[in-house]
């Protein structure tokens, strides 16, 4: 844990030296913008109704979640897809996920969303472009959600959803490498509706509005607040424990994410006694690590990682992973502003 400490010091460090970086990151990107903002550079519009779900800021904004809701709320109706890029997969080009198909092929993200919802399809290209002309073609689907997209503005998405998350706004960032921030905050002019995510449960009214106060969304733009609730059962495959029972053995909580923070914070408000072995978010587990792993009696993962490191795991040791609910506030405005876009 201190060699961890040392090393976030040093990043920490870095950054500040390369702040002389920012204003030309800055403008690069504020120019690519304005390049397409002018018409200079093209956007590729479809017929088809496609949602962007992305952010400002480089990860830990809790993209999957809100897809995942969204996944739940438009499958009924309609024959959804999703396109990723599919981060860290060691493949190449457009995939349609299969019966083939592992956290490798496609990345972990849109593997958890093919394993979890059977109904949808779950595809894969960095050319959002080829991937949607790839996917009207071979698949026909009613609506695409573009998973992390919001600067990828080679597509004309119909409805944007930015996300920011409650303690990180994207108003108190600044641009890389200094900052956290992939372009410059008037980025946001760009969203339909912002989602501050991570809220506490018992977020005040005063305190949302102070945000809203901060954020300064433009007339057209609604601001919703979403949350993360955990549940009280720890599952493994089809198999699930309460997670209260984990308080009378040792085990080890093991994340591959962008901020673990919530999650420790909620095992230890369960006064559970746990060893953190915390790595970098989509991290590619190696051998070693697997063989460090494969000694825990008990491992406690995020749902992402599950999907990652199941295929490694078989009796050697009990693999769980601790699964998360999406609450948005307000919920009726929120499915208004969608189902409104879908119906023009």
């Amino acid at each position: 844990m201190i060699i961890l400490a040392i090393d976030f010091d040093i990043m920490k460090l870095i950054r500040y030296i390369l702040f002389p970086f920012v204003p030309i990151y800055y403008f690069v990107t504020w120019l690519r913008n304005k390049l397409y903002d002018l018409g200079w550079k093209s956007s590729t519009a479809y017929d088809i109704p496609i949602i962007c779900v992305g952010n400002l800021s480089v990860g830990g904004t809790g993209k999957t979640p809100t897809i995942e809701y969204l996944i739940r709320m438009l499958s009924q109706n309609y024959n959804v897809a999703i396109l990723s890029r599919g981060y860290k997969r060691k493949s190449s080009g457009f995939i349609i996920a299969d019966e083939h198909a592992t956290a490798a092929s496609i990345g972990d993200e849109p593997f958890q969303f093919y394993t979890k919802f059977k109904d949808i399809i779950v595809a894969v290209d960095v050319d959002r472009r080829q991937g949607i002309s790839k996917l009207l073609k071979q698949k026909q689907p009613d609506i695409i959600l573009l998973d992390d997209a919001f600067q990828h503005r080679k597509v004309k998405a119909g409805f944007n959803i930015l996300l920011t998350a409650h303690g990180n706004l994207y108003v108190d960032d600044f641009v890389l490498p200094t900052g956290n921030l992939r372009e410059p905050k008037s980025g946001a002019k760009r969203a339909d509706v912002i989602v501050v995510t991570k809220c506490p449960e018992t977020m005040s009214k005063s305190e949302k509005v102070s945000i809203i106060n901060r954020l300064k969304p433009l007339p057209n733009q609604e601001v919703f607040f979403s949350s993360i609730h955990y549940s009280e059962k720890v599952w493994k495959g089809n198999q699930s424990n309460v997670l209260s029972e984990l308080i009378k053995q040792e085990f080890t909580l093991v994340t591959g994410i962008a901020n673990p923070k919530p999650l420790v914070d909620f095992l230890k408000s369960k006064d559970l006694q746990f060893e953190h072995l915390k790595f970098k978010d989509h991290h590619n587990f190696t051998g070693e690590d697997i063989s460090k792993l494969k000694t825990k009696k008990i491992i406690l993962t995020t749902e992402k990682d599950y999907v990652r490191l199941l295929p490694y795991f078989k009796d050697e040791s009990e693999l769980y992973y601790l699964p998360i609910e999406f609450i948005i506030d307000p919920i009726d405005l929120f499915e208004k502003s969608i189902n409104s876009f879908l119906k023009l």
